[in-house]
């Protein structure tokens, strides 16, 4: 048997722990698409080409005081209805939400010992063996929901994960392809597909599936689509287009993305004028800047010279979002009015000191672009939201020419 990398294994086993499998142990429809972005910010490590490691599984970040209360609850149901499959199913999925995957394992059989005839009791224990790494325990339990229900997509999707986890990457893939066969619109199984797709060498068809994966809000899709536009493996390389895929990864948490964007911010503002690279970049992320109307559709008009977030502020709540996206992008005229409004806020909601407006400005202003650093400055210096902090404000303008930097230190009182 073919022994598999691990940039994958573990990829696969994540969607066991995520909120959807906690929340959804009994029910018969695939996962729906990744929540809407977060806010973009901060900085992070360069992106290979390659997906990585990630981390192992963990359990669900829950309030403990009332998992715990919940759990008292159906303990206290079991003992009173022993025989009541949906209690000791309700008791299995919150033993594995407080992370007692062995007790939530023993409750699960005894629910399949109740009523083996029940899809979703051997669903359940199959996605629990799975979460424990025991494949072949997962794999029978799911294929025998499989011969109760042959048209059950989720169990197809795990079985892909078992089977991956057996090394046995053409059956993964088989189990994938059925899933998406049955339930077309599933992000999470084109995914994982893409990714064995992209094991097996196939890049063209991988760079596809993930494509279809980001598009439907898979955070790490939209990494790996990125990275693919930034090399040109199995679509045409265009630099802009990853520059989009790694903004929107950044505003879904992915920080290898983030570090993606700040490493070709860097490039772009590099002191060597020759270099192509810095050409490439600069021109990069003014085509994405062109596009960014088409990410933020019904946006309104900018006036002449106007970037396209400031108009949206009078126009559409997607104002900011956009916004921001240009002023990560280098925009100057965007920097200049995520400074102003910091420190103004807007009559439709945005309140001064906004941490989302002064996150842009430390991470542009981190990577060496002069219109972040010059306002970044003003603020630590004159305590704008914060405490001052002279000298925060004089080590920020690191780089600028001593002609730029004199009037800010003059208008600090600070020499």
């Amino acid at each position: 048997m073919t022994q598999l990398p691990a940039c994958v294994f573990m990829t696969v086993v994540l969607t066991l722990t995520s909120p959807w499998f906690v929340n959804s142990a009994r029910a018969d429809d695939p996962p729906t698409p990744s929540p809407e972005p977060a806010q973009l910010h901060t900085d992070p490590p360069p992106a290979s080409a390659e997906p990585e490691v990630a981390d192992l599984p963990r359990t669900v970040e829950d309030d403990t005081d009332g998992l715990v209360s919940l759990l008292g609850d159906l303990r206290g149901a079991v003992r009173a209805f022993p025989e009541s499959v949906q209690d000791r199913l309700d008791l299995a999925d919150t033993l594995y939400r407080i992370g007692d995957l062995d007790q939530a394992i023993e409750e699960a059989r005894t629910a399949v010992a109740l009523d083996r005839h029940a899809t979703n009791t051997h669903l359940q224990l199959g996605r629990l063996y799975l979460a424990k790494q025991e494949w072949k325990h997962a794999l029978v339990e799911l294929n025998e929901a499989l011969r109760l229900n042959p048209e059950l997509v989720q169990a197809h999707y795990h079985v892909g994960a078992a089977q991956y986890g057996l090394g046995n990457l053409k059956a993964a893939m088989q189990a994938y392809e059925t899933a998406l066969d049955l339930q077309p619109y599933f992000p999470d199984a084109r995914y994982h597909l893409g990714l064995l797709m992209k094991l097996a060498h196939r890049d063209r068809e991988a760079a596809g599936l993930l494509e279809e994966a980001a598009e439907g809000g898979v955070a790490k899709a939209q990494l790996f689509t990125g990275n693919a536009y930034r090399t040109g493996q199995g679509v045409e390389k265009d630099l802009a287009l990853a520059i989009r895929w790694w903004m929107r990864a950044a505003e879904n948490g992915v920080d290898q993305a983030r570090e993606s964007l700040a490493q070709l911010r860097r490039q772009a503002l590099s002191a060597d004028q020759s270099n192509p690279k810095r050409k490439e970049a600069l021109d990069a992320f003014t085509r994405y800047r062109e596009t960014l109307r088409d990410e933020y559709p019904g946006t309104g008009s900018a006036r002449a010279g106007e970037p396209a977030g400031i108009a949206t502020n009078r126009h559409t709540a997607n104002s900011l979002a956009m916004l921001l996206a240009e002023s990560y992008a280098l925009s100057e005229p965007a920097t200049n009015e995520v400074a102003r409004l910091y420190v103004v806020g807007l009559d439709t909601g945005l309140k001064s000191f906004d941490r989302r407006l002064l996150a842009c400005l430390e991470t542009t202003a981190a990577d060496g672009f002069p219109p972040a650093q010059k306002a970044l400055a003003r603020i630590y210096g004159k305590g704008l939201g914060m405490n001052p902090d002279l000298a925060k404000a004089k080590a920020v303008l690191k780089g600028i020419p001593k002609q730029e930097m004199q009037p800010i230190l003059d208008e600090l009182g600070t020499p």
